[in-house]
């Protein structure tokens, strides 16, 4: 895991991240906790099986492992932008390491119920989704930006070479010895991370500005997507794929004990093959990335897995099942790891363990909600027409999002603005103090009013986007041609991460109102700190 290793690869890969030592330490842990992950969460899947003939208990086993997410997927993704990430990667897997082998304790000594098995399935769930966002942020760190792509793809094929291998290997265990020895098993590869991070430094928090508390970074995180187009439709495109292709992760136990009367090394068999169709899927992704939109990779994937998921519901042949779970293996990398290149690509560095949570969250969340839904229907109509049912969902949302496109972002979009000045300003507030409100006058010919209306306008989103709570254009009754911007951020703090979140991009839509100024009348720039009552009683 050090140089002379990292050294080795470059020379048989000289184009791959992994030439990087930190990135190949960090990928070599995220193999380990990959195969821990899936390992447990297959053996959870098959011993509810054995333990409750309800497909509603079976699926509330995906449920409890995804709903984590939904629950701190994104007081995750600040806390990964706020603190040293690599405290965050060891804390969680020394909690993984803990509840994995007191789970298979539990089995091994007959301890074990439905109830144990969610709430510790629950535990876990909560440990991994809290450490992803700190795990998929510090590719960033470590890696040049054109290296992203292939990086998250390296990313996929470690944690879909863990797919095809972890249930394998559970399945393996839990027949030959039992599920409880496959759950140690399992906590034994969340401690490869440990091994692999541990003894080396944190590379620091390189976001410039106040540090944000938990709460203002989570509302900060929120506030970004809502006001970022280009994260909104990879959100969009995360939840309608996700959503659906919930009902064949939730119902696949049940594809394999009723359908195609397997036992827990036939499941095993079934996963290992999605795993080994999106190894092949991920191992294609750079190639497609290079000669195709991303718009156009997503909505392949979708159709695929279309394709996949009806051959897995119809089918009670073992070639056939394994023939439909390797292609929707294919399909279900080449989505997702699309989706996770493109949140990585559209987000600038003070926000991308955040952008990159929200993306967890929306798949995650998804698949929790899906599977309570594809369990219900599974339990009322049977698994084929479940999956069927998803199968004619994701179609039509497919056709409803055909105006919904997802693409990389350019450099300029996610690259700091240039250096602002320092502010003269005589007394300083303290980061607490607010709401701050700030005016910008501007000074516009006649003839040029209805072209700085539409650029300023353009000017909202990015405002919003970068902290302010409130933004709104006014026009002067009194003085002609004179228009004022005014927005308002929560905290002074604010104001100043606000001053360096402003990207290239948002410094050509500040620079295109900037252009309709009157060359004799400079732009004024005034800055206003809230006053309670309770201040008037102290010196100002």
């Amino acid at each position: 895991m050090n140089a002379p290793a990292a050294s080795i690869v470059a020379r048989w890969f000289p184009a791959s991240p992994l030439r990087h030592a930190a990135f190949l330490r960090l990928y070599v842990g995220s193999v380990g906790a990959a195969l821990g992950y899936t390992m447990q969460s297959t053996v959870a899947a098959w011993l509810m099986a054995t333990l409750t003939p309800s497909a509603l208990m079976v699926a509330l086993v995906q449920t409890a492992s995804t709903a984590p997410s939904l629950l701190f997927g994104l007081a995750a993704g600040a806390l990964a932008d706020i603190v040293d990430r690599r405290r965050i990667i060891l804390v969680t897997h020394v909690v993984l390491i803990a509840v994995t082998a007191m789970l298979g304790v539990a089995e091994i000594t007959g301890f074990v119920g439905p109830v144990t098995l969610l709430v510790c399935t629950f535990l876990i769930g909560a440990g991994f989704a809290i450490y992803l966002p700190a795990q998929q942020a510090s590719v960033n760190d470590i890696v040049t930006r054109i290296e992203i792509p292939r990086a998250v793809s390296l990313g996929a094929v470690a944690f879909n070479v863990a797919r095809a291998l972890g249930p394998a290997l559970a399945g393996a265990l839990a027949a030959w010895l039992s599920s409880g020895s496959a759950m140690l098993v399992a906590a034994a590869f969340f401690f490869v991370m440990i091994l692999t991070v541990y003894p080396y430094p944190s590379p620091g928090r390189p976001i410039p500005g106040v540090p944000e508390t938990l709460l203002s970074g989570i509302q900060s995180g929120l506030r970004y997507a809502r006001h970022s187009k280009p994260l909104r439709s990879l959100i969009i495109r995360n939840f309608s794929f996700s959503f659906c292709a919930s009902a064949l992760w939730a119902l696949m136990p049940l594809v394999a004990r009723d359908q195609l009367s397997l036992g827990a090394g036939g499941y095993g068999t079934l996963m290992a093959s999605f795993g080994a169709g999106a190894i092949v899927g991920a191992l294609a992704i750079p190639q497609q990335m290079s000669r195709r939109s991303l718009n156009s990779i997503v909505t392949s994937g979708v159709v695929l897995w279309a394709v996949a998921a009806t051959l897995v519901a119809l089918t009670a042949l073992l070639p056939l099942a394994i023939v439909g779970a390797a292609a929707a293996g294919a399909a279900w990398v080449t989505v997702l790891s699309s989706l996770a290149a493109g949140t990585q690509s559209v987000a600038p560095a003070w926000v991308r363990a955040r952008a990159v949570a929200t993306n967890l969250v929306t798949n995650q969340a998804s698949l929790a909600l899906g599977s309570i839904l594809w369990g219900v229907v599974a339990n009322r109509y049977g698994t084929p027409i479940a999956l069927g049912t998803s199968v004619a969902a994701m179609l039509l949302l497919l056709a409803l999002n055909r105006r919904i496109r997802v693409a990389f972002a350019d450099e300029a979009d996610v690259t700091p603005g240039a250096r602002l000045p320092d502010l003269a300003i005589p007394l300083m507030p303290a980061p607490d103090d607010g709401p701050v409100l700030i005016q910008i006058e501007y000074q516009i010919a006649r003839e040029d009013r209805a072209a700085f209306l539409t650029a300023v306008h353009r000017l909202e989103r990015v405002r919003r986007r970068n902290g302010a709570g409130s933004w709104r254009v006014f026009r002067d009754l009194e003085v002609d041609g004179r228009f004022v911007e005014r927005f308002v951020i929560d905290s002074w703090a604010e104001y100043t991460r606000l001053r360096t979140r402003m990207t290239q991009t948002d410094r050509k839509v500040q620079e295109g109102a900037e252009t309709f100024q009157r060359a004799d009348v400079p732009i004024r720039t005034s800055r206003y700190i809230g006053i309670g009552r309770d201040d008037l009683a102290s010196p100002i």
